[in-house]
């Protein structure tokens, strides 16, 4: 009765290779088994000796050979294989586990994902396609599965980034008596139908971007503050330590027309004021020329009363107010000018 209870682990590899396992160390302790087998039916059977073996701690643990049917039968020997120790006799085709899909395409269609594969040679029938995808902010893997070789789901945000990958499985129990499915697929990065290297991309992208926006907001801060303390500075610095006024601007003809030259510049100035003065003084003597014609006017004309007003231009011999004293009349007369006022009476001049 141990014999039936002796626990293996069948697994045909997409029906080309059978994989037979067994624990040595626990079932066959201080014993290295043979293993022998056979795809032939009826009563002349050939059987075959384990091509290879795999080992545990260098005892056989089990036998990895091609397959060459769909009804298998093997033995489990002593090592000069006179005493059986355990024998079974199996379909190969239910226990069956599928590779992987091949040539797998991805077509992102706004939020709808459609993914296919190559279909199997052999009984594709009995496979599914699963197709499992997260974003990062999921934590556990969403499942769809649909018939060979094809399989649509909905709802995707073209703004996340997915992870998706994609295995065959085999119907359990119409086409299989173990729950065996094909290895994943290399899982594959995808957001709004890009392809890309990893999601961690999207993440390292969103981080650069508030990365360089915090910069930019620092620097600009940073320039408002020390806008801000220069204008601060400048007051204060107007406040301690007043400007000099600059000569320069002051004395405009002496650098401009002179470079500088203080002796040229004050020679040249003092020849002007000179100059000035005499033109100054020439309608003065206009002003007193005037005054006899008008004295002797008014000895024939009789007493006259004039008031003259002249403006401190006149005082300072201004040549405007000796044109303006021409143009006086010599009736009794009042004239208004700001400044000094000459009131004519006969022979007297009074100034107020």
């Amino acid at each position: 009765g141990w014999k039936d209870a002796i626990s293996t682990t069948i697994i045909n590899f997409n029906n080309e290779k059978m994989q037979i396992t067994w624990a040595a160390r626990e079932l066959f302790p201080g014993e290295n088994v043979s293993f022998s087998y056979t795809f032939d039916e009826g009563k002349h059977k050939v059987w075959k000796t384990c091509p290879t073996y795999l080992l545990d701690h260098d005892y056989n643990s089990g036998c990895l050979f091609k397959t060459e049917g769909p009804t298998l039968a093997f033995s489990i020997r002593n090592s000069n294989g006179s005493e059986e120790l355990f024998s079974k006799r199996l379909k190969s085709d239910f226990y069956i586990k599928p590779n992987r899909p091949e040539n797998v395409t991805f077509f992102w269609k706004e939020d709808t994902v459609t993914v296919s594969c190559n279909k199997p040679q052999r009984v594709v029938r009995c496979l599914r396609l699963e197709l499992q995808y997260k974003s990062k902010f999921d934590k556990e893997w969403q499942s769809r599965t649909s018939k060979c070789c094809s399989v649509g789901e909905q709802g995707f945000d073209p703004r996340k980034c997915y992870s998706f990958r994609v295995r065959l499985k085999r119907l359990v129990p119409y086409c299989n008596v173990v729950n065996y499915s094909s290895d994943w697929e290399a899982e594959t990065f995808w957001m709004n139908g890009t392809l890309l290297d990893s999601c961690d991309d999207d993440i390292k992208s969103q981080s650069n971007t508030v990365i360089v926006l915090s910069c930019l907001l620092a620097v600009l801060l940073m320039m408002l503050i020390l806008l801000i303390l220069l204008c601060k500075w400048q007051r204060l610095q107007k406040s301690v330590m007043p400007a000099i006024p600059d000569p320069k601007y002051i004395f405009t003809d002496l650098f401009n027309d002179h470079n500088g030259n203080f002796q040229e510049w004050i020679d040249e100035t003092d020849h002007a004021v000179v100059q000035t003065k005499l033109e100054y003084e020439e309608p003065e003597c206009i002003i007193e020329a005037e005054s006899q014609q008008e004295d002797e006017n008014s000895d024939k004309q009789g007493p006259q009363e004039k008031i003259f007003t002249f403006s401190g231009a006149a005082e300072n011999n201004d040549p405007k107010a000796a044109q303006i004293a021409r143009l006086m009349p010599t009736s009794n007369t009042k004239a208004s000018f700001a400044g000094f006022q000459i009131l004519m009476n006969d022979d007297m001049y009074v100034m107020l």
